[in-house]
């Protein structure tokens, strides 16, 4: 049975502009706009600024008066922003109107956002969405040019994010949104070092009496026109993608596992150690490269980038595989990396307020143990680290909840706490042979100026301490570690109880030199 009028919903009805002038729209959408403008039916322009939209605006005498969103580039601070403002602003309109038409420049269907967004929304607000498709700019392009776009494989890009969206193509590309110079030289600067033979075609005012297709060098990419929205580029080859040698890694490991005897035997588990092997000796170039960097030997510099090289291998061999198992590829490796980067720092992609480092800090682990579900301080951190690399993931956890060795507290401090027998042995033996160049350098738990020792000499005259009494420095650690990750979990479980946070509970069963904050009173445990 029919829809009543009085139960039908309300009606969106877009129509595409065309590339141009009113000679380049459709006949039906033309006939839209007409019978809404005769009927009473509100039309709504995204944009003013379009050659066909200026001449129907010109020619409207009906009532209501078509409106414009014009003012919503100037009130809002994004252009997402904008889009968000003028779709809500339409289905708004929708509640009230049983019928509303929405002209676009273009076609709805090509690089439309405001359509893309009506689209999702619309069923959810009860509104009707009907598409009158128009001529897009990319129809008068393919004439221009003379390509079949289809035959020639030709891609869609958006020239505001060129650098991403074209990091691995080769061509040919149609580069839209390129609406000032600015963009067009961030498309420009978006290749390192072009060759000199790369070069693209500027299509300016398509359609129009000053209509413009200019083949230029790549170089000069953003001095040929005034760009604005009606300013797209044709790259025919792309000698050098963005992300050209990421792309030649991705297809060199390819090619070993198709036809290197080893490659094709490795596995997830076969690499581990590689990886392991690779990042030890990344840390150990980058060390190299001192306190400033800018000023290492160029032999260093070589080395640190040929270490890193050597770790990104591992991390693309690890893609490759999971690529072939199905489980994921690099580009879900990088999405899912940038897209945790961005929730981790909600501080420069959101509205919360962090003014230090700490804070930073704070945030990232809160929002870390949110995202993985734990509830312990401590959970996450590897048992298998090596106990420094181990005990440094702890003291970070620990300082994230005002735990942690206190900054104003020295070396020096800490020396005192662990004991009198430690001290005993770093001031009464001194090596007693500081003279033999073969001997370990002098760790002295005191200096003469009252400066706090070297901690890296401490830590060694430790172990050897350790060694010496027939123990494993690492095994002692280690255990150590265990005992402390034990005491953590009991603040824990008594801080659950009592139902307050870690960090409002005296640390009493921490060692001493941690928690060196003033001690709240204690708090007393919950009413059975």
């Amino acid at each position: 049975m029919a829809r009543s009028q009085a139960s039908a919903p309300p009606v969106i009805v877009v129509v595409g502009l065309g590339p141009a002038g009113t000679d380049m729209m459709t006949a039906g959408a033309l006939e839209v706009v007409a019978e809404a403008s005769s009927s009473g039916v509100p039309v709504f322009f995204r944009t003013g600024r379009h050659p066909s939209a200026a001449q129907l605006l010109a020619a409207a005498t009906g009532a209501p008066p078509p409106q414009t969103f014009d003012d919503r580039y100037s009130s809002e601070t994004t252009f997402e922003a904008v889009y968000d403002s003028i779709a809500s602003s339409l289905l708004a309109a929708a509640a009230s109107e049983p019928r509303l038409v929405y002209a676009v420049p273009g076609s709805p269907l090509v690089a439309e956002r405001t359509v893309e967004l009506l689209r999702v929304r619309s069923e959810a607000a009860g509104v009707v969405l009907e598409l009158v498709p128009g001529l897009s700019f990319c129809d008068l392009a393919w004439a221009r040019l003379g390509v079949d776009p289809l035959s020639a494989g030709v891609r869609l890009v958006d020239g505001t994010t060129f650098g991403r969206s074209a990091a691995f193509d080769h061509g040919p590309l149609l580069v839209a949104q390129c609406w000032s110079n600015a963009v067009l030289s961030d498309v420009k600067l978006a290749l390192e070092e072009p060759p000199p033979e790369q070069r693209a075609v500027v299509l300016h005012h398509l359609g129009l009496s000053d209509e413009q297709i200019v083949d230029v060098a790549w170089e000069d990419l953003d001095r040929v026109v005034e760009a604005d929205h009606l300013t797209s580029v044709f790259v025919e080859h792309l000698a050098a993608p963005v992300g050209a040698e990421l792309l030649r890694l991705v297809e060199t490991v390819a090619t070993l596992r198709l036809q290197c005897p080893w490659d094709r035997e490795q596995t997830h588990e076969s690499l581990v150690r590689h990886l392991l092997e690779e990042t030890y000796e990344a840390i150990e170039a980058l060390e190299g490269l001192g306190s400033e960097p800018s000023q290492a030997p160029p032999e260093r510099v070589a080395h640190a980038e040929e270490e890193l090289g050597d770790v990104l291998c591992q991390v693309v061999f690890h893609a490759t595989l999971a690529r072939e198992e199905g489980l994921f590829e690099l580009a879900d490796v990088a999405r899912t990396i940038s897209e945790k980067l961005v929730r981790r720092h909600p501080h420069v992609f959101g509205d919360v307020v962090a003014a230090t480092a700490a804070d930073v800090v704070t945030n990232w682990e809160r929002i870390k143990r949110d995202e993985k579900g734990r509830r312990g301080l401590l959970d996450g951190i590897p048992a298998s680290l090596p106990s420094l690399a181990r005990a440094a993931a702890i003291e970070r956890k620990l300082a994230s909840v005002g735990l942690g060795w206190a900054p104003a507290r020295g070396v020096g401090e800490a020396v005192s706490q662990l004991g009198s027998g430690f001290r005993s042995y770093v001031s009464e033996t001194d090596y007693q042979n500081a003279g033999d160049p073969a001997a370990p350098p002098r760790a002295a738990a005191d200096s003469a100026d009252g400066a706090d020792p070297d901690p890296a000499d401490l830590i060694l005259a430790l172990a050897l301490a350790i060694a010496a009494s027939g123990h494993d420095p690492e095994g002692a650690v280690r255990r150590a570690l265990d005992r402390l990750v034990a005491a953590v979990v009991a603040l824990e479980a008594s801080a659950a109880e009592r139902g307050v946070e870690v960090s409002e509970l005296p640390a009493a069963g921490l060692p001493g030199w941690l928690g060196d904050r003033p001690q709240p009173p204690a708090v007393p445990p919950p009413a059975p």
